[in-house]
C-alpha cells in the first residue's frame, strides 16, 4: 500500500486544502482529511482517527497548527506508541511535496517544502523591478 497522508483541523480547512492541491494535481486517493466540527471534542476526534487509519501501513499526519485539539489529540497517540510522522503547520506546498515524493519515489524534506514558499512578494515584486532597469 503506497504511503498515505492525513490532513486533519479545526473546521473544514482541511478539506478545503485537499480540494484545491487536486486542482493542481488531480485526483489523490492516497490524500485523506478528518475535521474536527464545532460540535465534536477531543474523545470524537480521536476516535474518528483511529478508525480513519487503522487499515494503513504507513502514514504522515499534517495538522493546520501545534497546540489545538486535532495536534493535541494526534500528539497522544505518538506519545502512545503511535508509528507515523506528524507535522503541524500545514500548507499547499507541503501536501504537493508529499505527493511529488510519491511520484518521484523519494523522501523529501516537508518543512522544506512548507517554509521555502513562504515569501513577501512585494520584497519579489521590489527585486524584479531593480533588474529591469
Amino acid at each position: 500500500m503506497t504511503k498515505q497522508l492525513v490532513l486533519i483541523s479545526h473546521g473544514r480547512f482541511c478539506e478545503a486544502l485537499k480540494e484545491s492541491t487536486e486542482m493542481i494535481m488531480g485526483p489523490q486517493n492516497q490524500v485523506h482529511t478528518l475535521a474536527l466540527l464545532p460540535e465534536e471534542g477531543p474523545d470524537d476526534f480521536r476516535k474518528k482517527f483511529e478508525i480513519l487509519t487503522k487499515d494503513f501501513d504507513q502514514f504522515i499526519v499534517m495538522a493546520d497548527l501545534l497546540g489545538g485539539t486535532p495536534a493535541n489529540v494526534v500528539s497522544k497517540l505518538l506519545l502512545e506508541g503511535g508509528n507515523f510522522d506528524f507535522y503541524v503547520g500545514m500548507n499547499m506546498p507541503m501536501v504537493i511535496g508529499f505527493l511529488n515524493g510519491i511520484l518521484l519515489d523519494q523522501e523529501v524534506d516537508l518543512i522544506q517544502y512548507g517554509t521555502s514558499n513562504i515569501k513577501r512578494v512585494n520584497d519579489l515584486l521590489l527585486v524584479a523591478d531593480e533588474d529591469d532597469e
